[in-house]
């Protein structure tokens, strides 16, 4: 049984997500205490346990301590179960988060699989829709494993209510990837969307961020859509050669639309000076695949704790060495190899 400090790296939810997700593909039980210790609300919180429910779901697994401000967790998988599931979070929690726990188990499945999530999915805290469909998942096939996500339907923090379908051709193993280079920019557009709030909101962030990375105007839209509250974000997609890359920033009351939007454009700015293909939060991301098919590596910004977290976590239940070395000034280079 696997030991694990939940309090350990970041501190958060990170290193719960990811010993769910390993514990599931490698079959290796663990026990996880002080779950979330440092956090003003500290234990499973309803995004948390929805992970460890579904991952239970999916590993049919022997599960104690699943509940409510639980700091202490021992989870005991039996295989990985294709099938037909539904997730409802019941709050605006990220519906990518609860998906990421799960997606690497059924992408290694025996039989395709389909998920419906209910929840947030456009939520400060956690990686939008866009980002999975237009950055993660498009890398994730190259690896092996075929994805196809749906909008449903918007869920913004706080009221969420957003829906998604994800549908899992599943492959076994993975191929490692491969990327050092992002190749030219060959997309550039910046979208603005807007729901229960004025449409000018939108559109006074556009005009920030196209000033702001002077891009044309052709390479802005504006979006209205519907959802069970009101909400705000502006989406920054970069397509280059070989990757492409989502920056976002959600509005806040009290917030004017062009800060909102001078922090997508700032982290925009960021990622392309440095010239690396994978930006902080999709690094983040990669680890994982990449120990699972345990050989890759990739360049991008200097490491997060999400992304050193999970590079701590996964030595736990995977056999790999990960190594990160710094390039140059904000360029490291990080590689997965047995």
């Amino acid at each position: 049984m696997i030991v694990i400090d939940g309090s350990s790296g970041e501190g958060g939810g990170q290193v719960l997500r990811t010993s769910l997700a390993l514990s599931l593909v490698t079959g290796r039980p663990f026990e996880m205490k002080r779950i979330r210790a440092g956090r003003s609300k500290p234990g499973l919180q309803r995004q948390h346990l929805t992970a460890v429910l579904a991952a239970a779901e999916v590993g049919k697994a022997e599960v104690h301590g699943a509940v409510l401000n639980s700091q202490h967790l021992v989870f005991v998988p039996q295989g990985i179960h294709a099938g037909e599931y539904q997730f409802p979070i019941g709050t605006a929690g990220s519906v990518s988060l609860v998906l990421q726990t799960v997606l690497p188990a059924l992408a290694l499945a025996n039989a395709p699989s389909v998920l419906k999530l209910e929840g947030g999915t456009h939520n400060s805290l956690a990686p939008p829709f866009e980002f999975l469909h237009l950055a993660y998942l498009p890398l994730l096939a190259r690896m092996g494993p075929q994805i196809e996500a749906r909008l449903e339907r918007h869920g913004f923090y706080p009221a969420g209510g957003g829906r998604v379908s994800v549908s899992i051709v599943p492959q076994a193993p993975w191929r490692p990837l491969e990327l050092l280079q992002r190749g030219q920019v060959v997309r550039r557009h910046v979208r603005a969307i807007v729901s229960r709030l004025p449409r000018h909101i939108a559109e006074r962030e556009v005009r920030a961020v196209l000033g702001r990375l002077n891009w044309p105007p052709e390479c802005a839209s504006v979006e209205e859509v519907e959802s069970a509250g009101p909400g705000n974000a502006v989406l920054l997609e970069i397509g280059c050669e070989h990757v492409t890359e989502v920056f976002t920033a959600f509005g806040q009351r009290g917030v004017p639309a062009e800060q909102v939007a001078a922090s997508a454009a700032s982290e925009a700015e960021r990622y392309l000076a440095a010239e690396v293909p994978v930006g902080e939060h999709l690094a983040d991301q990669l680890v994982l695949p990449l120990a699972i098919a345990g050989e890759g590596r990739f360049r991008t910004l200097a490491l997060s704790t999400h992304t050193t977290t999970n590079i701590a976590t996964l030595k736990n239940f995977v056999d790999v060495q990960v190594e990160a070395e710094e390039l140059a000034p904000d360029v490291w280079e990080v590689r997965v190899g047995r």
